[in-house]
């Protein structure tokens, strides 16, 4: 079992200090860049003045992609489902 890893991620001009696994440092770092230019571009294009509306507005897209995602996948693995039920039918159609 590996060490626990001590690191600061600053989102919205805080900085949160976190205890982790040292392979969750990189998606963690990455997480936190992405989301401080998700917030950057959010106060550019809107006239956002309370950061909590950002952090709001930046946690609803996150949600949604990751909604989304799951929807696709979901629609996929049916399509997937599908395709085999389909060339299994094939299959004993052509074996009988």
């Amino acid at each position: 079992m590996s060490e626990k890893l001590k690191i600061k991620v600053s989102i919205a001009d805080r900085v949160y200090p976190l205890t982790i696994h040292p392979e969750q440092e990189e998606g963690l770092r990455k997480a936190a860049k992405e989301i401080e230019g998700m917030i950057k571009k959010f106060q550019e294009n809107y006239a956002v003045r309370d950061k909590q509306d950002v952090l709001a507005m930046c946690a609803l897209q996150f949600a949604s992609q990751t909604v989304q995602k799951d929807i696709n996948t979901d629609r996929d693995v049916q399509q997937a489902a599908q395709q085999i039920e389909n060339l299994d039918k094939m299959l004993k159609d052509s074996l009988s």
